[in-house]
């Protein structure tokens, strides 16, 4: 059975310029990766330092994901809505030059916005109080309704067990990644109609990374929650992408109720294509899922110096997880989400 170390928790994932390695339980005070010794000068560090955040929310009926992305040259922002009960979707997906503002450091208590004509994105990272806070507001255009969301994560540590990671790169370059599955609370208006989430039916994943990735940046995900036979919830988080010791640490975890299972690295092949079904498995025997999507997206744009193209199709998986402990979680018919990047920037 795979198994991998849960390191106590440090402040930073920095220390005496040195990127540590490894994989926590809790949350890092500070992020700050231009702390790190790299044999460049800090303003070319800060021009190669790509960070994230993302946020999945789904009950029985729809799926949101929202990302702010920052690259420094541009920052992108996107939305997807999917309602399942009347098949209907919103996409919204903007790449603002010259936005590329740093995102917050910490996590106790900051934030950061994105706007621009008829659009604006807010995150407040608030985990003083076991919150992360998520506004969207999308004015209606003739090819798309108004999407107004307010959402809030509970990252109480009685409900929610996050995953950090600190991961190592090609060359010099190192990343970090901070993860968790909780409940959330929240309402959004869309074309006109307001629904509330449930707090005892709706489930989220929120995402903090930053990195110095590759020029050619490439990376697989896929990402789905719910509830099991037995009415626990449970939710997965796991990575193909450009880690060095993957077999030593990896972005992998599996969520059952408050507990964190680490899992192995895995192989996500997609034999018939991205729009076909995709095959997980690791070696270990804890991961064996076959994600099939149903609902196709993607997002691109191609500039003379860079490029970025955005998949992220929804659908169901089937197949079984396992826990660190051996047990074993059936997976049937979860929706969820696969991501595949590629970013040449």
């Amino acid at each position: 059975m795979y198994t991998r170390e849960i390191q106590e928790a440090r402040v930073s994932p920095v220390e005496n310029g040195v990127l540590l390695q490894g994989t926590w339980a809790s949350v890092f005070r500070e992020v700050n990766l231009l702390d790190m010794r790299y044999p460049l000068p800090k303003w070319m560090q800060d021009a190669r330092l790509k960070e994230w955040e993302t946020f999945l929310i789904g009950d029985d009926r729809f799926f949101l994901a929202a990302m702010l992305f920052n690259v420094k040259l541009y920052r992108i922002a996107r939305v997807f809505l999917y309602d399942r009960e009347k098949q209907e979707k919103l996409l919204f997906w903007k790449v603002m030059p010259f936005a590329g503002r740093s995102f917050p450091r910490r996590l106790a208590n900051d934030s950061i916005d994105s706007r621009s004509y008829g659009f604006f994105f807010r995150i407040h990272n608030w985990l003083d109080a076991d919150t992360v806070r998520l506004d969207l507001d999308i004015e209606a255009t003739r090819r798309r309704p108004s999407f107004t969301a307010r959402a809030e994560f509970d990252l109480d540590s009685r409900r929610c067990t996050p995953m950090t990671v600190s991961l190592a790169l090609p060359e010099w370059r190192g990343m970090y990644a901070f993860r968790a599955l909780t409940w959330v609370r929240g309402d959004m208006v869309f074309g006109g109609k307001h629904i509330s989430f449930d707090p005892a039916k709706t489930l989220g994943i929120v995402t903090d990374a930053k990195g110095f990735f590759p020029y050619r940046m490439r990376s697989v995900w896929c990402s789905a929650m719910g509830f099991d036979g037995e009415g626990r919830r449970f939710g997965f988080n796991i990575a193909e992408n450009q880690t060095r010791e993957p077999n030593k640490n990896n972005e992998n975890a599996l969520w059952v109720e408050n507990e964190l299972s680490p899992l192995p690295p895995v192989r996500i092949t997609m034999p018939g294509g991205i729009n076909s079904d995709w095959i997980i498995q690791d070696v270990e025997g804890m991961v064996d899922l076959v994600f099939t999507p149903q609902e196709q997206n993607r997002s691109k744009a191609n500039l003379i110096v860079t490029s970025v193209d955005y998949e992220m199709p929804l659908g169901v998986y089937n197949g079984m997880l396992t826990t660190s402990l051996g047990k074993e979680i059936p997976v049937r018919g979860l929706w969820g989400a696969g991501e595949r990047i590629y970013l040449r920037v």
